[in-house]
């Protein structure tokens, strides 16, 4: 048995992208198995959405980001979702980016989608988190933080085109409003992130705000 002397250096944490990577997968996990769940009931679940402007369908600002219509909804959220959400965690700005964003898209859906719907899915978080990256480097005059977001819309700025009306059956409103959070979340937080000392290794993905 070997004894660690007292004065030992403590072993360093992970780093910051295997943390973001660990929180992003299980993220992913959790919303397959709810999939999962809501196929097995003949998606049931999904009542529990956004239904605007009633009152008892406030909840289903809280819940719609964990639903899916099906599997297909869930997969093309997932694809740039995964990504997205990754490059979010990196920022250290997860939890509180995400949280104005959910809320933002959310209200957003329930004020101007169309009456006796129910609307669900994470596309709204995820149109947040890329008009964040897409934006957070203007609001921070930081070079990188522009060049990722150059970067960025180049790969999945043709997707930004959902914020309008189109296709049939779906939430452009949750997709407008979610873009909107995003920007909101970059002007917010911009302030902070130019005055943030850098963090150590030992910092939780997305915990700091």
């Amino acid at each position: 048995m070997t004894v660690t002397p007292p004065t030992a250096t403590p072993r360093a944490g992970r780093p910051l992208w295997q943390r973001s990577a660990i929180v992003m997968a299980a993220i992913v996990a959790l919303l397959v198995v709810i999939e999962a769940i809501d196929a097995a009931t003949r998606y049931q679940l999904d009542d529990a959405g956004i239904e605007p402007r009633q009152i008892d369908g406030l909840d289903g600002i809280l819940w719609a980001p964990f639903l899916h219509a099906d599997w297909e909804h869930l997969w093309a959220n997932l694809i740039p979702g995964i990504v997205l959400g990754f490059l979010v965690l990196m920022t250290r700005r997860f939890l509180i980016v995400t949280a104005i964003v959910w809320v933002i898209s959310g209200l957003g859906v329930w004020l101007i989608a169309p009456p006796y719907t129910i609307t669900v899915g994470a596309s709204g978080i995820i149109f947040g988190w890329l008009t964040f990256l897409l934006v957070r480097g203007l609001f921070n005059r930081d070079f990188w933080q522009v060049l990722l977001g150059i970067g960025l819309f180049l790969v999945y700025g043709s997707v930004l085109w959902g914020v309008f009306p189109g296709t049939f059956g779906v939430s452009w409103q949750g997709h407008l409003f979610g873009a909107i959070g995003g920007v909101v979340a970059a002007w917010y937080l911009a302030d902070r992130d130019r005055r943030r000392p850098n963090r150590g290794a030992g910092t939780t993905p997305g915990v700091t705000s």
